[in-house]
């Protein structure tokens, strides 16, 4: 019984994964406005009644990944040592999910860099993003007030998260022709540090 509900779950993430890596292709060649939920399903060879039992609409493919970042969180926090320091824990926890492997793609991976193009691009994915990335914000500023309740207040646990979720997004976001550009992840992680730590 146990091999048969493996099967399906990995059966069920590769259908996922097939209707994400669609979507974002034929969303750079056709245009995000252009392209019909009925031909990302055909392209990744399911049904659109299928496409519709893992998203309710085309623009949260783009941001599949979403609902992977609380526990990711919560599991990066969980391993903070007593020494410390809340800028310490945010940059491990930065260089965990760059790393993590319950990802899509990887960061570095070419559609990731075509995804943030069509965040930055397309209006209504630049717009959906601000608001995730303002909830994951303050989800992440309550962690972090919580783990440090003696040292941070609101305004400082608000303000290390906020600097740090900005220098993030600009990283993912920066040299979106593709020219001389360093790998996403390293980019990440060094607007992670500029962010906590200033210029270096």
């Amino acid at each position: 019984m146990s091999d048969r509900i493996g099967l399906r779950e990995r059966k069920k993430r590769r259908t996922k994964q097939a209707l994400i890596e669609a979507a974002i292709r034929l969303f750079d060649e056709k245009g995000y406005d252009s392209t019909t939920v009925a031909e990302i399903a055909a392209a990744a060879e399911v049904s659109p009644a299928t496409f519709f039992n893992y998203f309710a609409a085309k623009d949260e493919v783009v941001f599949a990944d979403d609902v992977l970042y609380d526990g990711l969180l919560q599991e990066a926090f969980a391993g903070r040592s007593a020494d410390e320091q809340p800028e310490d824990l945010l940059l491990r926890t930065i260089r965990q999910l760059s790393t993590a492997d319950a990802w899509s793609f990887p960061f570095d991976h070419e559609l990731t860099r075509i995804r943030a193009r069509l965040i930055a691009t397309v209006p209504a994915l630049r717009a959906g993003a601000l608001l995730r990335n303002a909830s994951l914000q303050q989800r992440l500023a309550h962690a972090l007030r919580e783990a440090y309740p003696a040292e941070l207040d609101a305004l400082h646990a608000a303000a290390l998260t906020g600097a740090l979720v900005g220098a993030i997004d600009a990283a993912m976001h920066s040299d979106l022709d593709g020219t001389d550009r360093e790998p996403t992840t390293e980019a990440v992680l060094q607007a992670a540090e500029i962010a906590l730590r200033g210029r270096r």
